[in-house]
């Protein structure tokens, strides 16, 4: 078997997991790629499917519906799945058409036998037949609305796209919607943090422009680099090294402060703090109710010289058990993801207006809970990576009516630039908050929501 064919039988695992498991493909595929023993340049056409592949499953359903005239939901998941990648291959990738055809076929015949490949076979040939550009014309043309017709071009749900579009306009920015729908769609860099204090910023990294331990890797595997590090150095978006930079510059660090990371897994933020914590003399602690992820939390503060105990309880009830014990206190709390989208392809199709009323009361919970936690003058740092206004600002403004006089909201737009290494484009929300929102096509980074409020 080639190592293309390898590459794309990975991706088609991977898709399958994603769609039958409720996988996530950032975790589920470097296993597969493992697992098949792919090489550097395989396990690159491996990714680039897979992830392509769920990214646009939207609009490449569209263009199954109406080459093999019925709708998807009528088709087989497996022989679907084979469809979307050949489809992919077909119109967003240089690969032959031949390879693309033939390669899929043979998956739908390896998943679902002969009556399968022959129809995936019929399907692709017709998708093959028109441009990219007839298939999009053809497609939009159906749509029964604007946003419809942009879902399609972009390839997100109509509730996405008006949510976005929502938060965009909350600064004003609504003009901004189709480049950030284009940002969604692009792979993102690869950006790293090297743990103040405790790693150095290679000689040959390109730093990012706003976190002062931010870069990219100047050439090569980030993997080499990371474990000669001894965990020191980590792959870990921008936005998030700033959401837990924004915490401890909010204010000067008492020696002995008390910290608290309620919601800490995988705990990319959680070693941030750690090494900040032991730079400037307080001490840190962390929560994650997930067995799993707690393991990971403790994992990506093993390389730091410093004790971080961390808790496995719900975070209402762990901050509820401490009233007024923390200085600081981050709530990186569960969210819909919407900010994150380049790398989660899958999270635009699996989540649903349906869940925002769920995630929302465990976020006002989770916050309001760690109001209590802090000290009179400790700050609480609520941040999602959701620019969604029902987890951002509405928690926010519930919070400042919840506690009134109790609280305090910093200008966390303030704060954020202070700590940057350039001016950020951050401009006022509509609501007069303090809110700092992060975007993709803004600032490069997840679009990741820091609010600060500061308990008198």
């Amino acid at each position: 078997m080639s190592g293309a064919t390898l590459a794309r039988r990975v991706a088609f695992e991977t898709l399958r997991g994603v769609h039958e498991s409720d996988a996530y493909a950032n975790l589920l595929l470097p296993r597969e790629i493992r697992a098949a023993g792919l090489t550097p340049a395989d396990a690159g056409l491996a990714t680039e499917l897979t992830y392509g592949t769920l990214r646009r499953q939207g609009t490449y359903d569209a263009i199954i519906a109406a080459a093999a005239d019925r709708s998807p939901d009528d088709i087989d998941p497996p022989v679907l799945d084979a469809l979307r990648l050949g489809v992919h291959q077909l119109l967003s990738t240089r690969v032959a058409s031949h390879a693309a055809v033939n390669e899929s076929v043979a998956l739908a015949r390896d998943a679902a036998g002969q009556g399968a490949a022959g129809f995936v076979n019929a399907v692709l040939r017709r998708v093959s037949r028109e441009t990219p550009g007839d298939w999009m014309q053809r497609i939009t043309a159906a749509a029964r609305s604007d946003d419809e017709r942009l879902g399609l071009q972009y390839a997100h749900p109509v509730w996405v796209i008006r949510a976005l579009r929502r938060a965009l306009a909350a600064e004003g920015r609504a003009d901004e919607l189709d480049d950030l729908l284009a940002a969604d769609n692009a792979s993102p860099q690869v950006t790293m943090a090297a743990l103040p204090g405790l790693a150095e910023i290679p000689a040959d990294a390109q730093r990012t422009p706003y976190s002062p331990f931010g870069f990219r890797s100047g050439g090569g595997a980030p993997e080499a680099l990371i474990s000669r590090a001894g965990g020191r150095i980590r792959v870990q978006d921008e936005g998030s090294q700033l959401a837990a930079l924004a915490l401890v510059a909010a204010a000067p660090v008492r020696q002995g402060e008390r910290w608290l990371d309620l919601c800490a897994g995988p705990g990319g933020k959680t070693a941030i703090l750690a090494a900040e914590a032991l730079e400037r003399g307080a001490h840190l602690e962390a929560n994650e109710p997930s067995a799993v992820r707690a393991r990971l939390v403790r994992d990506s503060v093993a390389g730091i010289p410093v004790e971080v105990p961390v808790s496995e309880t719900d975070g209402r009830e762990r901050a509820a058990a401490t009233p007024g014990a923390y200085d600081r206190i981050l709530v990186d709390a569960p969210c819909t993801g919407l900010g994150a989208l380049r790398r989660r392809p899958e999270a635009r199709w699996r989540k649903s207006p349906a869940d925002i009323p769920e995630l929302t009361d465990l976020q006002l919970g989770l916050a309001s809970a760690a109001v209590g936690a802090l000290r009179p003058g400790g700050i609480l740092a609520y941040v999602t990576c959701s620019p969604h206004l029902a987890e951002t600002a509405a928690i926010t403004a519930e919070l400042r009516r919840a506690f009134g006089d109790e609280v305090t909201e910093l200008d966390a737009r303030a704060i954020v630039s202070s700590a940057s290494r350039t001016p950020l484009d951050l401009p006022p929300q509509t609501d007069g908050s303090g809110r700092a929102q992060l975007w993709p096509h803004r600032h490069g980074t997840d679009a990741m929501s820091i609010t600060l409020l500061q308990r008198r």
